[in-house]
């Protein structure tokens, strides 16, 4: 069986996209999760990881001998290994599509990504309040997811990005959720789908395990103003 290795899953944004996309989709994998206790070198987690890949970063899909890292490489292995699954939309052009804002999202909103780290067990309006007042870079990420959604919506026909659920869902999840933690805004269009993925029973699943932790990692919350 595929075995998945994430990290918290309150904080590991990148996990919850492998994991979410399994999930939902129906691929059976057994987990290992790895806590996250710092990223130096000396840290339990790192020297945990570092044996099994050399980037030291989870997520890591391990097929037997055979280890994938790297969300975009374990979401095409995973589209090549259940075909039946359809990962990625059938339609050619839409499927195109929904590689390149995948990688859009894999390369780019950092100013979103940096300000505003996942957190899903906490409520950050006064927090996100603050950053959308001083940080223009999150307002631009924001613009342009809003305005990206906005058009793949309309042009499928939602319920979600390209119809069905897809990797590109699964990729944007931990976005949905930061929008929530900070209270960012939204239109109501945007608000609805936001919703429907975290009500998608695999984005549920991992937000339970997610409240279920309880596990307050000091360094991993430096923006926050109180708990």
């Amino acid at each position: 069986m595929l075995k998945l290795i994430v990290g918290n899953k309150n904080y590991s944004s990148w996990s919850m996209r492998a994991w979410v996309l399994m999930k939902q989709a129906g691929i059976p994998f057994e987990e290992t999760a790895l806590r996250f206790d710092g990223f130096e070198a000396g840290s339990s987690f790192k020297r945990a990881v570092t044996q099994l890949t050399p980037t030291g970063k989870v997520p890591l899909l391990m097929d037997g001998d055979l280890a994938i890292w790297d969300t975009l490489a374990i979401a095409e292995y995973l589209a090549e290994q259940f075909p039946e699954k359809h990962l990625w939309p059938a339609d050619r052009a839409a499927r195109a599509r929904a590689r390149s804002v995948c990688a859009e999202m894999h390369a780019g909103f950092t100013g979103l990504r940096s300000h505003c780290p996942m957190n899903i067990e906490a409520s950050l309006a006064e927090t996100g309040a603050l950053i959308w007042r001083d940080q223009a870079a999150v307002r631009s990420d924001v613009a342009r997811l809003l305005a990206m959604w906005q058009g793949l919506l309309a042009e499928h026909g939602g319920p979600l990005l390209f119809g069905d659920f897809s990797v590109a869902d699964a990729y944007f999840a931990p976005i949905c959720t930061r929008l929530k933690t900070y209270a960012l805004p939204m239109t109501p269009t945007i608000a609805a789908y936001v919703g429907r993925v975290l009500a998608l029973p695999g984005v549920q699943a991992w937000t339970d395990a997610a409240l279920a932790e309880q596990d307050f990692l000091p360094f991993e919350e430096p923006y926050r103003l109180r708990r």
